[in-house]
Parts: C-alpha cells; sequence; structure tokens
C-alpha cells in the first residue's frame, strides 16, 4: 500500500505544482502509516525528480516513452493507472491543474475510484475513509466529501497549502515502461506551442493583470514593467484578449485561465463576474481602478482609486527600491 503522486513537468522540468502534490501526498502517506512513491512520463532532468526527495518523495517512477512528450489524456491515464497497479496504491494525488483534471476524471472511471477536485486541506483519515474539504462554485463555498472506495483520488488546488522547505534527500529514480497501442495515442497533437515568460501565468505566486482601462496595447509596458519588479506574470482581462492587445493564453476568467496565485493585481479591470470567477481564489486581491464604483472594489482586499497612468509607475518605482 502506498500514495502514488503525478508529477506534470514542462521543458524537462518539473512544474511547481507538482512539488506541492509530492508535499502533499507525503503528508497524506504519513497519516496513513505508508510512503509516497511518485510517477512521472517524458523526458525530465534527473536532477529535478531526484530533488523530490526532499519533499518526502522516496522512488519516481519515469516513463521516458518518446511518444509521451506532449500530453495525450488516455495515454497519460493508462500510465499513472499501471503505476498504481504496480505499486498497490490506494491514494493518487494529483495537482488540479487542466491536465491532472483530465487524468483524474478518467482515472476514477478506469480504477471505480473515489475523485475529489480542488482539494485544499490534508484529508480526515477515518478508518478507510478520507474526509478531504474542497473549493467549489467557482471559489465561493467550501464543501467536505468523504472518499470511501478502495482507491481514492484528491486532485489539489494550486497555492491551497503552505509547502514546507524541502529538506535534505534525494528520490530514488526508477525506469518504468506501460504497453501503450497507437489506440492509446489517438489525438496526438502534431505540434505544440508553448506560453513563454519569465514567469508561467498557471504557475505563479503574484500576476498582474491589465484590462481596458489601459487604453491600448501601447501602453502595456506598464503591465509588464510591474511584473518584472515583482517577479510576477502577466494576465489580461477578456475585452483585451478579444480586440488583440493581448494573447488569448493569458485571459483570465470564467471562459479563460482559472488561477489562485497569492497576489493578484487588477489594472485597469471592471470586475465583471465573468472574470471574477477566474481570480476570486486569490489569496490577496489588489484592485486599481479610476472609478470609485467599479465592481471589483467589491472582491477586493486592498483597493486604490486613481489614474493608473499616475499610479503604476510609483508602484514599479517602489517595488524596485525594495528589490535593491
Amino acid at each position: 500500500m502506498s500514495v502514488l503522486v503525478f508529477i506534470e513537468c514542462a521543458d524537462g522540468k518539473v512544474k511547481k505544482s507538482s512539488f506541492e502534490a509530492a508535499f502533499y501526498g507525503q503528508q497524506v502517506a504519513a497519516s496513513l502509516g505508508t510512503h509516497a512513491v511518485a510517477v512521472a512520463v517524458g523526458e525530465v532532468a534527473t536532477e529535478e525528480l531526484k530533488s523530490l526527495g526532499g519533499y518526502g518523495i522516496s522512488r519516481v517512477l519515469v516513463d521516458e516513452e518518446p511518444r509521451l512528450k506532449d500530453y495525450v489524456s488516455q495515454a497519460y491515464t493508462k500510465v499513472v493507472a499501471a503505476a498504481t497497479e504496480k505499486e498497490n496504491a490506494t491514494v493518487i494525488v494529483l495537482s488540479n491543474t487542466n491536465i491532472g483534471a483530465g487524468i483524474g476524471a478518467r482515472l476514477a472511471a478506469r480504477l471505480q475510484a473515489s475523485y475529489a477536485a480542488n482539494v485544499v486541506a490534508l484529508p480526515e483519515v477515518s478508518g478507510n475513509s478520507l474526509k478531504v474539504k474542497k473549493s467549489v462554485f467557482s471559489g465561493k463555498a467550501f464543501a467536505e466529501e468523504t472518499l470511501t472506495a478502495a482507491i481514492k483520488i484528491i486532485a489539489v488546488k494550486k497555492n491551497s497549502l503552505e509547502v514546507k522547505e524541502p529538506v535534505s534527500g534525494e528520490a530514488a529514480i526508477e525506469s518504468f515502461s506501460t504497453a501503450l497501442t497507437d489506440s492509446d495515442l489517438t489525438g496526438a497533437p502534431q505540434e505544440t506551442i508553448r506560453a513563454t515568460g519569465d514567469v508561467l501565468l498557471t504557475e505563479a505566486d503574484i500576476v498582474v493583470s491589465g484590462g481596458r482601462g489601459l487604453r491600448g496595447p501601447e501602453n502595456w509596458h506598464l503591465i509588464e514593467d510591474l511584473a518584472k519588479a515583482l517577479g510576477a506574470a502577466t494576465a489580461c482581462s477578456k475585452p483585451v484578449a478579444d480586440v488583440g492587445w493581448r494573447p488569448h493564453h493569458e485571459h483570465v476568467g470564467q471562459t479563460g485561465i482559472t488561477i489562485s496565485p497569492n497576489l493578484y493585481i487588477a489594472v485597469g479591470i471592471s470586475g465583471a463576474i465573468q472574470h471574477l470567477a477566474g481570480v476570486n481564489s486569490s489569496k490577496v486581491i489588489v484592485v486599481i481602478n479610476k472609478d470609485p464604483e467599479a465592481p471589483f472594489f467589491k472582491a477586493a482586499d486592498y483597493g486604490i482609486v486613481g489614474d493608473v497612468f499616475e499610479v503604476v509607475p510609483k508602484l514599479i518605482e517602489e517595488a524596485k527600491a525594495l528589490a535593491k
């Protein structure tokens, strides 16, 4: 019996959200009196995987099948299911990303497992059951759910728990292969274009986002300069992406990307309910808008009523001063 953690990777590196999942998995394993093992696919730097030992992972199973370099839901599901059987895992932990959600749902059907997504706290153990707390209704409420099946799958919400500093130690790396068929790889992408930037939006602790209050793409340097000073990722509202000021992969909201950073700074965004649905899980929200009646102020932890062209340059100046 063990706890299995699925590790997501990009460009040969382990994603920040997967380190969080590894830490969560180790905590669950400790409460169950067992150990945590991880599984990863594709080409990943060995040192990256070994570093998971600092988060409590004893071994990492690595399937280096070249065809798994890009995400294919049914193939990744088959790999994790095979690792689950090999390790006799009774709990599977993954991050509640787009990939994690896709695999989690397929695994639940394949393994006849209990499945909880958007989990925000460590579970309560009661006999063979686990009670978990999860975020529901786009972060507006919490619900408790009891997982009772023989295999339990938990998708952990990003930035939902405090991860302790890693300790010394390395995870052992073990080669692992799964018998994949051509049908398992149906729908494999012909080309993958990844979002680039100093900080990826989906992994960022701090996000600076801009809206139509910036008046035009020629003023977007204010968002980029503030983000750079804070070590943050950039994002935008839907109208900004729709008119082509920014690419759609930066659009956050109900119909875009859902994020949960520790700090979200909204610059010139009114705060329509569709936008709030994608960001209201942020731990701290700061709103900058010249309209004191902007709906976003009702959801903000801190608000600045003022012209973004006067406020943002001062924030950039102060952020740069603090960084020195």
